[in-house]
């Protein structure tokens, strides 16, 4: 059974991705709240240490992972964030957790593969400087590796691009079919394709392009999610809705004229946003009904929080998105345990990685990676 250390880890979500088939010897977060409910569902087994990255020594750290993930903050590196990039206190973890690999490399426990997830902003933060920092570090510690943008959407009905680096280790053999000669898409975006060609050419020879298929079309909407009666929101009054509405442009007006229309029930994710309009700075909410979530954020005030707006023919109301909505949107089973507080809910899933990319990157990825490396050893 393949092993793997998780670190930045969360409620464990790399964990329910990769599933029951993996086992998991460390994982790591210094948030005590989200290690709360890491434990509260996947058991205390003395796999999770809490504090700091910085403070571990791979030393420390037991057995041979076959895969080390690392999804480290991305408040530096998100276009919303303030641009420190990996120099930031936050994103700036990536260089600890990189220290962890070269700590394994150094004592001969080098994992077979490494993987890092982070927002799409680090191709382009400090003019690419960060990525090429990021590629380098696989490079230099010994790893093949490609980058690809995956997005949720594709698996759950939330909008969620993210940027995947994804090495092999030096001396595992990869199958050919995992391999594109060159970019393809949806995974090889436009961006990547820059961000790539932008890399100091001693980098750019260690590059991978990863043939990874696309899944299935999404059945499930937006709408289908939705709970009619949760436990950690309640329904706006009619008043508070009214006052939504009348936030609203002209255009995102019509959107919701539109769905009245729609003979079916819509549901909206709505966002207020601060306009210039006329010289002037003006609230709106605005509002999208294409039967997709927008992109759940960490929320730092209510404001970050997506509110939902459901239209059943002349019906509309509101509310906060519930707690159990945003683990559905993350790909999480209804068994999945929330924390008790509602902002430690969102908190938790607004900053995790999507289950469904995570279990079709081990599907198509490191499940046969590791058993042609097992195969391997066991002719050697």
């Amino acid at each position: 059974m393949p092993s793997f250390y998780e670190f930045f880890a969360g409620g464990g979500m790399v964990r329910a991705g990769l599933g029951e088939g993996w086992t998991c010897l460390f994982a790591n977060d210094f948030d005590a709240r989200k290690a709360l409910s890491y434990q509260a569902n996947w058991g205390t087994g003395g796999e999770l240490t809490v504090g700091d990255i910085r403070g571990l020594d791979a030393t420390g750290l037991p057995g041979e992972p076959d895969l080390v993930w690392g999804s480290f903050p991305c408040q530096d590196l998100s276009l919303a964030g303030a641009g420190a990039g990996l120099g930031g206190a936050r994103s700036g973890t990536f260089h600890a957790f990189r220290d962890v690999v070269e700590g394994l490399v150094a004592q001969g426990r080098a994992p077979r593969l490494l993987a890092v997830e982070n927002v799409c902003g680090t191709l382009t933060s400090h003019g690419g400087r960060d990525f090429e920092t990021i590629c380098r570090t696989f490079a230099e510690a010994g790893y093949r590796h490609g980058a690809l943008v995956m997005d949720a959407g594709l698996f759950v009905p939330q909008s969620r691009p993210r940027l995947f680096v994804i090495g092999v280790r030096e001396g595992v053999e990869v199958a050919p079919e995992l391999l594109s000669p060159e970019p393809l898409e949806p995974f090889h975006t436009p961006a990547v394709r820059r961000a790539a060609a932008g890399l100091p050419e001693r980098v750019r020879d260690r590059l991978l392009w990863w043939n990874v298929p696309t899944p299935p079309r999404r059945a499930t909407t937006f709408a289908d999610l939705i709970e009619d009666e949760p436990d950690s929101v309640g329904w706006h009054n009619q008043a508070e809705t009214k006052r939504l509405l009348d936030l609203m442009s002209p255009l995102n007006a019509a959107k919701v004229e539109a769905a009245r229309r729609a003979g079916r029930r819509m549901v909206g994710g709505v966002y207020r946003r601060t306009r210039i309009e006329d010289g002037r700075k003006v609230q709106r909410a605005e509002v999208r009904f294409d039967d997709m979530s927008g992109c759940l954020r960490t929320p730092a005030g209510g404001s970050s929080r997506q509110i939902l707006l459901v239209v059943d023919g002349p019906r509309v109301r509101s509310r906060l998105i519930s707690a159990r909505e945003t683990a559905r949107l993350m790909g999480l089973g209804d068994d999945y345990v929330l924390p008790r507080r509602y902002s430690d809910a969102y908190h938790l899933t607004g900053d995790g990685v999507a289950v469904p990319v995570v279990r079709h990157l081990a599907r198509h990825l490191f499940e046969p990676l590791v058993a042609a490396a097992e195969a391997g050893r066991r002719a050697a």
